[in-house]
């Protein structure tokens, strides 16, 4: 029973016709789509069918399990396809604590090894849960996660060597020219961070504070982190947020044309390289959250992967990619499985990224027409 939801979610969760129904939706795997940029989206392999007797490892981020919708989805994952395997959640997984914990025990019970990050929505200080603040309750997170047995330190398993990565947004990751207009609103209005995160009075979303103080985190497990550069040629790291701003679509490209201020942090991408070479390697990925977009692209020689289940409505419109492709399995037989094709990194592959260009894509365009009406 998942404590403090309300009766028509319980019900929801417990109806055994409705489960059903649902898992078996899930199920099903749809061959081939065509993205709204003219690309044939590739099938993407479900998750049950094990082929293999080694270690696979799948990614997941932005599970956002307060929706009922969610909560049942991560409830339907196979509770005997994924023993032998490795799942790692990069934020986002709940907005309650109580929410949270489900999730992460429903996780635990499917597969082997579970490694997390946390993401600006996990917290959240609610009504009803008696945090002092926004560090206090991620204590609290990772507490839990340590008695369920979920990692959030380097480890090494098997071949693979994994790091999580903590981290925070910071506005002045935004390097592009802005985009402006009366129908924009500010930050303070569209980011509820700023409103249900509470924070000590030395840290602020205003400055850069909270991103160092994020950062500084990693430097604990600096001599994990040493270990693994050691003895794994095959390296994952992983974070909830953005390291890099060409791994989300320009302004122009989206609704709110701010969002770039409040993804991603510079701090993080610099560790991350610290990590895996100002080169890279063929063998080296990073997996991150935070924006729902479904993405999978080389940038200077690290592979840097989003697999988000997102908010019901946008798996419906297919902007994260649908459900049919989740979890998202990277690592199999030993080897980093083929790069996938989702509408944004695939555009992003065969299209410059064109910062300076100011003018609203047509769908942003008719939106705010829609709005001034």
């Amino acid at each position: 029973m998942l404590v403090g939801s309300s009766l028509s979610f319980q019900s929801i969760l417990h109806s055994r016709r409705y489960r059903h129904n649902i898992c078996k939706e899930l199920m099903l795997v749809k061959s081939k789509r065509r993205t709204k940029f003219g690309i044939t989206r590739c099938k993407i392999l479900g998750s049950l069918n094990r082929q293999t007797d080694k270690t696979r490892l799948f990614v997941l981020s932005d599970l956002h399990t307060d929706y009922a919708e969610n909560m049942t989805w991560v409830d339907c994952i196979s509770t005997s396809g994924h023993q032998e395997d490795v799942l790692l959640v990069a934020g986002d997984v709940a907005e309650t604590y109580d929410n949270f914990l489900s999730t992460m025990s429903l996780l635990r019970k499917r597969f082997k090894h579970v490694f997390y990050v946390p993401g600006n929505h996990d917290l959240w200080c609610r009504e009803g849960e008696d945090f002092l603040d926004s560090l206090e309750k991620l204590n609290s997170l990772l507490h839990a996660c340590d008695e369920l047995g979920v990692n959030s330190k380097p480890k090494i398993i098997g071949d693979l060597g994994i790091i999580p990565l903590f981290s925070w947004y910071h506005e002045s990751f935004d390097t592009e020219q802005d985009i402006t207009g009366p129908r924009i609103p500010s930050l303070e209005m569209v980011c509820k961070d700023f409103h249900v995160c509470r924070w000590p009075a030395e840290l602020s979303w205003r400055d850069d504070s909270l991103a160092r103080f994020f950062d500084a985190m990693n430097e604990k497990h600096a001599h994990n982190i040493e270990e693994i550069q050691q003895k794994c040629k095959n390296i994952i790291t992983f974070s909830h947020f953005v390291p890099r701003l060409e791994l989300c679509p320009e302004k122009r490209m989206l609704f709110y044309p701010n969002l770039p201020k409040i993804i991603g942090s510079n701090y993080l991408e610099t560790r991350i390289r610290l990590i895996h070479g100002d080169k890279g390697r063929e063998t080296a990925c990073h997996v991150f959250g935070h924006t729902h977009f479904g993405w999978d692209a080389f940038l200077d020689g690290i592979r840097y992967v989003q697999a988000p289940l997102a908010y019901p409505r946008e798996r419906k419109r297919r902007m994260n990619g649908g459900e049919d492709w989740l979890p998202f399995c990277i690592h199999s037989d030993g080897k980093f499985t083929q790069r996938q094709h989702f509408d944004w990194s695939n555009y992003y592959s065969v299209n410059p990224r064109e910062p300076d260009n100011l003018h609203p894509a047509p769908w942003v365009a008719k939106y705010y027409k829609r709005r001034m009406q």
